[in-house]
């Protein structure tokens, strides 16, 4: 029972490699908890090595208990099949193999109804040119897989992401599930367009922040998300903007980067997802941090504008000790 009463509800996924299915649904509003584990065979508490073994009959999935009064079970269906190639019958992407199928486990009538009207929807919207062979079926008992496997992108960040993009699932779900940035196209120059939707990086030296010193904060072009203040802000010699840490760790996100062929740390905003830099390990205070962001991916508010502007819960900043931590 959730603290308002009613009750929670179960539903499981099967996608490929459960790591790759844990992490689109985390931290949904309305999700409660997510379980890596072992459904549709034969086997009681079956072993990895065992369902590997494509013996015990089962699917690697993840078991989610959510609040449907916040997150519907269609939303839940939305976002499975926005995670897999539905077309696959032998696994997915560079996991083969029975264990690998991909699968929607109804808990009731209601789920199989909606899992079954969401399926023929994407069939009739000539989105893939195969068929949708992902099975529906009904729920059999759910076992967790160890410990090791749970929340492995956590845990695991940089194999996670070796996974990710050696498997090519993430091209994939590039190509069939692009994001809608069409309206950004107005409202962004070229150059912020490039940074934030694209992964780009200006010219350094020769953009709007690098020297910039003027008191204020520094918020997301796309949403206006606080970010960073010209308090943790200072000349790394890089020619980019550099902080020595966000305005909050939970504005922003943080990723493998393995693209270049190189291994860095992506930095990007929580909610509007923007790409704004990279941190690295070489900064000048404490926590040893220096988080180089493109201008472009930035908008300055002055401090004198803040209230104004809706941030003057902020100006909390600018009278506490420069290296005081929330």
């Amino acid at each position: 029972m959730s603290e308002k009463g009613w009750l929670m509800e179960k539903a499981a996924f099967a996608g490929g490699c459960f790591w790759c299915m844990v992490s689109p649904f985390d931290e949904m509003e309305g999700v409660i908890s997510l379980v890596s584990g072992y459904l549709g065979g034969d086997t009681e508490f079956p072993s990895y090595k065992e369902v590997l073994s494509g013996k015990t009959g089962h699917y690697e999935a993840v078991e989610i208990t959510f609040d449907p009064k916040i997150i519907p079970y269609s939303r839940l269906l939305e976002l499975f099949w926005q995670q897999i190639d539905p077309t696959d019958e032998g696994g997915q992407f560079q996991d083969r193999g029975s264990m690998y199928r991909t699968a929607i486990f109804y808990y009731n009538e209601n789920q199989r109804r909606e899992a079954e009207a969401s399926k023929e929807a994407l069939s009739q919207s000539s989105k893939f040119q195969k068929p949708i062979v992902t099975e529906i079926i009904p729920a059999t008992p759910f076992y967790p897989a160890e410990e090791y496997h749970q929340n492995f992108y956590k845990k695991n960040a940089f194999r996670y992401a070796l996974h990710q993009q050696g498997s090519g699932r993430l091209e994939f779900l590039k190509k069939h599930w692009p994001k809608d940035k069409s309206h950004l196209r107005e409202s962004l120059t070229n150059m912020q367009y490039f940074v934030t939707q694209e992964n780009g990086t200006e010219p350094p030296f020769d953009n709007r922040y690098w020297n910039y010193d003027e008191e204020g904060i520094y918020v997301d072009i796309v949403s206006g998300e606080p970010l960073f203040s010209s308090r943790d802000k200072y000349d790394s010699g890089c020619g980019w903007p550099s902080f020595t840490k966000p305005i909050l760790s939970g504005y922003i996100t943080e990723q493998y980067d393995l693209s270049h062929r190189m291994t860095r740390t992506e930095v990007r905003s929580k909610q509007a997802d923007s790409h704004l830099g990279h941190v690295f390990q070489d900064g000048p205070t404490e926590n040893g941090l220096r988080y180089c962001i493109n201008s472009a991916a930035l908008r300055f508010v002055p401090k004198t504008d803040m209230e104004k502007e809706g941030y003057g819960d902020f100006l909390l900043l600018f009278r506490m000790p420069k290296n005081h931590h929330f």
